[in-house]
């Protein structure tokens, strides 16, 4: 697949993050990700999948290297009519605000007509399951509640590119499950090219199209790997013998990314 190809959403060619105290974040990361994928970054702490997210949002830019949104440079993100959000690891809600006030917000800095913003809010809502919690405030929800408004806030504005840093690992696991599965089938509905960062090799199974498996010390790819699961996945799938063994092939891989990293610090202590 070309990197200028419109069925490219995104394209990382050689890219280096070194921070100022000499710390590298990322080391020849590339990258290509297509249109309507979901792909999931999954490694240990400290292996720069949240730092490479920030990059697709523009948080954060390259030390070294190139790239490109939709076959264009990322200084002209939202060209064209796309349009990317961002969840964080946090629910990160106006306290003071209702939920559907905390949900409309980018569309309030956009300047989108109250009307037309009233209607996306309340359909993010309905799409998140919380549709009937719009005028109630953060504190009143529970966790996993705050992040579905949190969700919701995201796709109000009807984005091609779904960012996600590791926005369930907090939560117990039958809401992580319950909210995964949410997660996928808005994904299928809306047809957005997602990419997921999480530590959990299990999430990254059932959720994605493709998992990128990332070494620390510095931060590399090391192995990008299909899932051919089935495109309607449910707790069956998450037992079968298909998915543990995807499992497996990724747990192995990790493994394989802790010994070598352990033998790169050794050879550096010597």
């Amino acid at each position: 697949m070309s990197d200028d190809s419109k069925d490219t959403a995104l394209a990382v060619q050689r890219v280096d993050k070194v921070y100022p105290n000499g710390t590298i974040a990322l080391d020849d990361v590339r990258l290509t990700i297509g249109a309507g994928e979901f792909v999931s970054l999954l490694g240990p702490s400290g292996c720069g999948k949240s730092t490479l997210l920030k990059m697709f949002a523009g948080i954060e830019t390259p030390t070294h290297g190139h790239m490109r949104w939709w076959g264009q440079p990322f200084s002209v993100v939202g060209s064209a009519g796309r349009r990317m959000s961002m969840v964080f690891q946090e629910a990160t809600l106006m306290p003071w605000a209702t939920i559907a006030e905390n949900v409309r917000l980018p569309l309030d800095l956009a300047h989108v007509p109250r009307r037309e913003a009233d209607e996306r809010v309340a359909d993010a809502l309905a799409n998140v399951g919380l549709g009937s919690f719009g005028k109630v405030r953060p504190r009143e929800l529970s966790g996993g509640m705050q992040m579905r408004a949190s969700l919701a806030r995201s796709l109000v504005t009807e984005p091609d590119l779904l960012l996600l840093d590791e926005p369930f690992g907090a939560l117990d696991e039958f809401t992580r499950n319950k909210l995964d599965a949410d997660l996928r089938a808005l994904w299928k509905k809306r047809g957005m090219t997602v990419v997921f960062v999480t530590h959990s090799i299990y999430e990254a199974v059932y959720l994605s199209t493709r998992v990128v498996v990332m070494q620390a010390r510095p931060g590399r790819i090391i192995a990008d790997v299909p899932i051919d699961g089935p495109a309607e996945r449910d707790d069956v799938y998450r037992v079968s013998a298909p998915f543990m063994q995807h499992c497996k092939t990724l747990s192995d891989l990790i493994s394989d990314a802790h010994l070598a990293s352990s033998h790169d610090m050794q050879g550096a202590q010597s």
